[in-house]
């Protein structure tokens, strides 16, 4: 038999906003979410590319825990079946009564026919039938932004960005590499908006995710043709290290900059990130790559330097 009496206030549903796909020259910010897919990497140079985006597609889930409802688990259902639509913020499935009470009917709760409706909550995991009465439609989640959409909201709220770039040689006019020298890189002030880890959560349209994201590892394109992949944020450069060749970021240059636009080497890293999530019984990753920052140095050869 129905029960009548039992109110129960849902979200409506609302939308992931996933618009990202430039990263601002200025500040590094991602301002547009930018997917590349990568080549496995040769060993020794970095690592391989890591985990792909997985999961997220369900929309509709069910979630007894507030119920003290362990079986079944948390987990996706269909979106629709012969008992309605599926409702996040109900845990039910959703149908309008046909035909609706008669005025004065308790399932009203006070209201009168034509103020809002009655509808039907039907809960297959508990074999729970019961009447609502609800002033607009019970939010339909299989309308909604699904919990990958959701885990893109709470990345937009991470803020991550690409890296200030640490480089012997120092960038500026007063410095000048030499060929055959070491070559440090490293993320400068690095903090968890540019190497992590980050956690962030979001909520939309009746689900709550919380994200984490990592460094993955980042790319130097040195610009003389060569790539560095370092799978770590590099080791600052200090004096008392003299002419050793960095731990786990370096480059060698075998040319002068010289004859390159404005007689330097343009060197660009980008920052790739894994995000991991969970949420609405469900897990998943992100892939986000592309944060970029550029800076000019100087190599010259020692014979000139020294005349």
């Amino acid at each position: 038999m129905p029960v009548a009496g039992l109110l129960i206030h849902a979200q409506a549903p609302s939308y992931a906003d996933t618009v990202c796909q430039v990263t601002d020259p200025e500040t590094g910010v991602c301002l547009i979410y930018v997917e590349v897919p990568g080549e496995p990497s040769d060993p020794g140079d970095g690592g391989d590319d890591g985990p792909k985006d997985t999961g997220g597609d369900a929309a509709c889930f069910w979630d007894g825990s507030d119920q003290g409802i362990t079986k079944p688990p948390p987990g996706p259902v269909p979106c629709s079946t012969e008992y309605g639509y599926w409702s996040n913020g109900y845990r039910c499935y959703i149908s309008l009564l046909d035909p609706q009470p008669p005025a004065g009917d308790p399932n009203w709760q006070g209201h009168e026919p034509g103020d809002g409706a009655v509808y039907t909550c039907y809960q297959p995991q508990t074999d729970l039938l019961i009447w609502i009465w609800s002033k607009d439609p019970p939010p339909n989640s299989g309308a909604g932004p699904t919990p990958g959409e959701v885990a893109q909201v709470a990345i937009q709220e991470m803020n991550l960005r690409a890296i200030d770039i640490g480089i012997t040689p120092e960038p500026g006019e007063d410095s000048i590499g030499i060929v055959g020298m070491p070559v440090w890189m490293w993320a400068a002030n690095p903090d968890e908006h540019t190497v992590g880890p980050i956690t962030e959560s979001a909520s939309a349209g009746g689900i709550t995710v919380t994200a984490t994201a990592k460094l993955h590892k980042i790319t130097w394109d040195m610009g003389d043709g060569a790539t560095v992949k370092c799978i770590t944020a590099g080791t600052p450069y200090e004096a008392a290290y003299g002419n050793s060749k960095s731990p786990d970021c370096g480059h060698v240059y075998e040319k002068s900059s010289s004859k390159q636009a404005g007689g330097t080497y343009t060197v660009t890293a980008t920052s790739d990130w894994v995000i991991t999530w969970e949420g609405a019984g469900q897990t998943g990753t992100i892939r986000l790559n592309g944060l970029t920052r550029t800076v000019a140095i100087a190599v010259g050869e020692a014979q000139v330097l020294v005349q």
